[in-house]
């Protein structure tokens, strides 16, 4: 397996610097609206350097959008923390991610919710991801490499998915898979390349109940979602 790169150990001075600029980042995403506490303990608690590429490493920390392999692309990490307040991830639930990318969203999520089963269509990508995830020593994140729609029918039940992508409409699949009272979050896409992020609740008397949470840049979803697989 290839060895990731960790960070050097950082004596005094350059250890105080990283303090800082991690504090920093925090409070950048509080001043954007990020309130709940889990949620922000769980990016302190998060390297994000360890998930981007080396050549992108001294850009971790600010909240930006980074390209990754396969022509991928890492959300910035503000809107990956306001992904993790519409799923409200509680340790009791089961979270599908489809999409797993860079593994960042997985590690933030694991720390937040009971399992994480995390679907990534790009081989490269998932054997990465695992990797990471394992050298970090999470535990309760279980990567699938494949079409996440494909898998589905033998995943079981989940009380939130979370869906790195833009889907048109709400696929049976899903919907299928989400246990009572459950929460699914995607991106709704716009005209001119726009997206919003969307929180859809299962409700008791079975209706899907649609609210949007935020302009988003996330595309749409590859594979047999969007009639691309």
């Amino acid at each position: 397996m290839k060895q990731m790169d960790l960070p050097l150990p950082m004596p005094g001075e350059a250890e105080a610097k990283a303090a800082q600029a991690l504090m920093a980042f925090l409070l950048r995403l509080r001043a954007r609206g990020i309130s709940d506490v889990a949620v922000l303990r769980a990016i302190e608690t998060t390297p994000r350097e360890l998930f981007v590429p080396h050549r992108y490493r001294d850009l971790a920390l600010r909240d930006i959008a980074l390209p990754i392999p396969c022509g991928q692309t890492m959300p910035e990490a503000w809107l990956v923390a306001r992904m993790m307040e519409a799923l409200d991830l509680r340790p009791s639930h089961r979270l599908l991610e489809i999409g797993a990318g860079s593994g960042y969203a997985t590690a933030i999520a694991a720390r937040l919710a009971g399992e994480v089963v995390s679907c990534e269509i790009f081989a490269p990508l998932a054997l990465e991801c695992r990797e990471r995830l394992t050298r970090l020593g999470v535990s309760n994140v279980k990567i699938l490499q494949g079409d996440a729609f494909d898998l589905l029918p033998d995943l079981g039940l989940f009380d939130r998915v979370l869906v790195h992508g833009g889907i048109e409409g709400l696929p049976a699949a899903l919907m299928e898979c989400l246990a009572q009272d459950g929460v699914i979050v995607l991106a709704r896409p716009g005209e001119r390349r726009a997206a919003t992020l969307t929180r859809i609740a299962h409700q008791p008397s079975g209706d899907f109940v649609e609210s949007a949470i935020c302009p988003c840049r996330l595309g749409s979803l590859i594979g047999k979602a969007s009639g691309q697989g």
